[in-house]
């Protein structure tokens, strides 16, 4: 009989794990009393930076621009060949389109792949994007190990 068990994945693991970019989970706090608010996002990611880079539409007056200046988890996951994976980022997220460009920024958001991922009621060319960095203060990672009883 097969069981499972989990093991902490190494920094060249999440690296090959996290690509040049992909789809995750970013969720920011909403207080005590309610649950976090979870919103499915493209990133691009550039491993010698261990830094996660973002392409994200936040409409003034709406809910995300509201919580977008609070520290955030980022969760990446899915079944590979050799069974689950998935990453956690913790961190904030810095702006980096209101700012002047760091060469260090330019380089970073060279380096990455964001998936441009149609989800809205218009057209991509019609929504407002802005650019946003994150430098996570923790990152893990944890695989899947099938053993046998």
């Amino acid at each position: 009989m097969q069981g499972l068990r989990w093991l902490q994945m190494s920094a060249d693991e999440i690296d090959e794990f996290l690509g040049q970019g992909g789809i995750g989970v970013v969720s920011f706090p909403s207080g005590a009393e309610n649950p976090p608010v979870s919103i499915p996002v493209s990133y691009g990611y550039n491993p010698d930076e261990r830094a996660f880079y973002y392409r994200l539409s936040v409409p003034q007056g709406s809910r995300k621009a509201d919580l977008i200046d609070r520290s955030v988890s980022f969760v990446v996951h899915r079944e590979t060949d050799e069974g689950w994976r998935s990453v956690v980022a913790e961190g904030r997220f810095e702006e980096i389109d209101e700012a002047p460009f760091e060469p260090g920024d330019i380089h970073g958001m060279w380096a990455v792949e964001i998936p441009l991922v149609e989800i809205f009621e218009r057209p991509p060319k019609e929504v407002t994007f802005r650019f946003f960095r994150l430098e996570p203060e923790t990152l893990s990672g944890r695989k899947e190990v099938r053993t046998e009883s």
